[in-house]
């Protein structure tokens, strides 16, 4: 069995080849250039451009996708310095402390501390990925029929956690996703299953298309019913590179926050917001007495949202590679690509593509080395895209969701499985229904349904091979107590009003 070393050597000779590296250096520069522009996620820029990788190899694909990924979540803190308005969701906590300094005329400041902390919450999160994942992947091969339901539906209990303030509708769109992913044939026996009497529907839905109409053009309808507009802003953005003073102030809050985001991030559902505010909270706790207060542009307050934020990445990999379970949204679209090629996260894939495997994590490190380097030098070019005319960019958007939803794999039925996906997904937003609940039962039902019939076929029908497994046992338990925590959470707010 080869060693660790050579595993990264093997990764690293993937990676380091010339087209694999220039689609790193391009996945970043889009994801700095999309996350730039207030509105457009990391989740939409993947989700748009995810069909443009079906055909290259799978390494390569993936390192453009990484790319997007980090360079996405690292800009959206520039429109939250600038104009107070995050470009990702992850970056709103960034806003608290980056605005007002820009307000005082230290938007490069700002934006220096946040390139640094980023880099490092970053790489806080490559490491813990590639000393975790490798030692969770090994437990997991254990995994059989059994086992594999029981993850499947401890992943669907984060529903509950992820539905925002209402249970209900989370459930109601989770539960939707489930239904969409049994349409087509069925799994076990090969019956056609709600096809509608159409050749076509017997293919099923196709995930990927769904994903791309869901945050791409569902994200476009809403952003014209809102009214498109751009703001521009005045800001001094000569002095971007952070001072020794500034690096020695927020040296322990950005360690600490890096350890704590990639925590959270390894927690599926959970994301870079979530791991964002609580970051954030912590550094307040750990700085009471700090001056500036916290709010009034402490750049502490900065470094401790952005290196929690991209320390989420390298955590939400965790579970996707080893269980494939997504850790977050983004994560849920790199599922669907591998997918596409042939290659099913789970424990297996550490043995059947350890070069994949270690070429992500050489890859996300060296994403990470390249957001400082792009970071730092061309923060006063990334901060002018906020004035880019979005009446121009959405319709290009557009007709690159459709392109490709239709290459996926050649079906005319997939574009227009994406249309209704935004349309649905724009009225799901509009009425506050929560879209990743939706993702998840897309990805996780078809899991939890194969391998309880497999594990059913095996026993005669008998529960009895779910109970007996200590393990399957063990990840029920902590399904019931993720799936009970919410209610607790409520009751208490409930108790406390």
């Amino acid at each position: 069995m080869p060693s660790v070393i050579d595993l990264f050597a093997r990764g690293a000779a993937l990676v380091f080849e010339p087209l694999a590296l220039a689609l790193i250096v391009v996945g970043v520069v889009i994801g700095l250039t999309m996350g730039s522009l207030p509105g457009m996620t990391a989740t939409m820029t993947v989700a748009v451009l995810v069909s443009f990788t079906f055909g290259m190899e799978p390494v390569q694909g993936m390192m453009l996708l990484l790319g997007i990924y980090g360079g996405a979540l690292y800009a959206g803190s520039i429109p939250a310095i600038l104009i107070r308005t995050p470009g990702t969701p992850s970056a709103a906590a960034t806003v608290f402390d980056g605005f007002p300094l820009a307000e005082q005329g230290k938007a490069g400041r700002a934006i220096g501390i946040a390139t640094v902390a980023s880099f490092v919450g970053g790489v806080i999160s490559v490491v813990f990925l590639s000393v975790l994942a490798p030692q969770i992947a090994n437990v997991a091969l254990a995994f059989r029929s059994p086992e594999n339901f029981a993850i499947a539906v401890f992943g669907l209990t984060i529903i509950a956690s992820i539905s925002g303030d209402s249970l209900t509708k989370g459930l109601i769109s989770g539960l939707l996703g489930m239904f969409l992913a049994t349409v087509g044939l069925d799994p076990n026996l090969g019956y056609p299953r709600f096809a509608l009497g159409t050749d076509a529907l017997t293919a099923g839905i196709e995930f990927i298309a769904v994903m791309i109409g869901l945050f791409g053009i569902a994200e476009g309808l809403d952003r014209y019913r809102s009214g498109i507009d751009t703001a521009g802003v005045e800001q001094d953005l000569s002095t971007v590179l952070p001072t020794l003073e500034d690096v020695k102030d927020i040296g322990n809050v950005t360690l600490g926050s890096g350890v704590i985001g990639a925590f959270i991030g390894a927690i599926p559902g959970a994301g870079g917001d979530i791991a964002s505010f609580v970051t954030y909270n912590e550094a307040k706790r750990w700085c009471s007495d700090a001056v500036p207060a916290f709010g009034e542009g402490n750049i502490r307050g900065i470094a401790a949202a952005e290196s929690g934020n991209n320390a989420s990445t390298g955590g939400a990999l965790i579970p996707t590679l080893t269980l494939g379970i997504p850790g977050d949204s983004v994560t849920a679209i790199l599922i669907g690509a591998l997918l596409v090629h042939g290659i099913r996260p789970g424990p297996g894939l550490f043995n059947d593509e350890p070069g994949l495997v270690y070429a992500i994590f050489v890859g996300f490190f060296l994403v990470y080395v390249l957001i400082l380097v792009f970071g730092l030098l061309g923060a006063r070019y990334w901060a002018r895209l906020i004035d880019f005319p979005a009446m121009y960019l959405w319709p290009v958007i557009f007709l690159l969701c459709i392109i490709g939803s239709i290459a996926l794999r050649g079906n005319l039925l997939d574009a227009w499985v994406m249309l209704g996906a935004g349309v649905l997904g724009y009225f799901m937003r509009a009425d506050d229904y929560p879209l990743a609940p939706m993702v998840l039962g897309l990805i996780l039902g078809p899991i939890a349904e194969s391998n309880l019939r497999r594990s059913l076929q095996v026993s005669g029908g008998s529960f009895d091979v779910i109970y007996t497994s200590p393990i399957a046992m063990v990840i029920l338990a902590f399904s019931l107590l993720s799936l009970g925590l919410p209610f607790v959470r409520r009751g208490i707010q409930q108790y406390r009003a």
